[in-house]
C-alpha cells in the first residue's frame, strides 16, 4: 500500500529545463517564450507543456486554459508598476519627480523580462472576457499617471490643452518601449528608462531646468523603491 501511494502523480517527461521555482511559474516561462516567439493562436498547451517536459493534464492541474496563462502574464507586467504607483502617490516629491520615477520604473519593467511580453498588448484576440482583469488593472496604470498628471497641471508644473489627453500620450509613450523592442530585440533599461521618462515630461512643458531637477529627483527616488 505504502509502495502504491509513493508512485502517485505524474513524473516529468523530460528532467527540469525551465526557469521558475514551481511547475506553475516554469508553466509561464514556456508560454512567454512561445507566445512570443511564434504567436498565441500558434500556440497549443500541448506545445507548452511539452517544452516544460510535463504532460498537458499536468499543466490543465495549474491552469484552466490558455486564456488564463495569458491573463497572469499580462497581468504580471502591470502589477509592479501598480504597486510602485501607490508608494509614489504618498511621496511628498513633486508631481515631475514622480511621474518620472514611475515611467522610469515602468519601463524599465518592459524593458527587462526575458521576453518581451508587452508585445502581447498588441494581439488582435486579446479581447476575452477572462482577460478582464488585466485591463482592469492596466486601467488603474493609466489612472495613476492621470493623478499625478492632474496634480502637476494644479500646482503649475504641467501645461496641457487636455489632461486626459495628455495621459495618453504619456502612457503610450511609456508603451512604445515594447514596439522598440520588438523591432531591436534586447534593449538597455539603463539608457531607455530615462530618455523616455524625460520625454513624458517634455509631453507636459515641463522642459530645461524643472526637468533635469525633476530627472535627479525622480532617479533618487527610484534608486529608493
Amino acid at each position: 500500500m505504502v509502495a502504491a501511494q509513493a508512485g502517485v502523480g505524474r513524473p516529468r517527461l523530460a528532467p527540469r529545463q525551465r526557469e521558475g521555482a514551481s511547475a506553475r511559474e516554469e508553466i509561464l516561462d514556456a508560454a512567454a517564450e512561445l507566445f512570443s516567439v511564434q504567436g498565441y493562436t500558434a500556440t497549443s498547451t500541448r506545445a507548452i507543456a511539452e517544452s516544460v517536459g510535463i504532460r498537458q493534464a499536468s499543466l490543465y492541474y495549474h491552469f484552466s486554459s490558455k486564456e488564463q496563462i495569458l491573463a497572469e502574464l499580462l497581468v504580471g507586467t502591470v502589477l509592479p508598476s501598480l504597486d510602485v504607483a501607490a508608494v509614489l502617490a504618498d511621496s511628498p516629491q513633486t508631481a515631475p519627480a514622480r511621474i518620472w520615477a514611475l515611467a522610469a520604473f515602468d519601463v524599465r519593467l518592459l524593458c527587462s523580462g526575458r521576453w518581451n511580453l508587452g508585445a502581447l498588448y498588441l494581439l488582435p484576440e486579446l479581447r476575452p472576457a477572462n482577460l478582464a482583469p488585466f485591463y482592469t488593472e492596466r486601467q488603474r496604470l493609466r489612472a495613476g499617471y492621470g493623478a499625478l498628471i492632474d496634480e502637476g497641471v494644479t500646482h503649475g508644473s504641467f501645461v496641457v490643452d487636455d489632461a486626459a489627453t495628455a495621459t495618453d500620450l504619456v502612457f503610450g509613450l511609456v508603451e512604445s518601449v515594447v514596439l522598440v523592442r520588438q523591432d531591436r530585440g534586447t534593449l538597455d533599461p539603463g539608457r531607455f528608462a530615462p530618455a523616455i521618462a524625460d520625454g513624458c515630461l517634455r509631453l507636459l512643458s515641463c522642459t530645461g531646468r524643472r526637468l533635469a531637477a525633476a530627472h535627479r529627483q525622480g532617479a533618487a527616488l527610484l534608486a529608493d523603491l
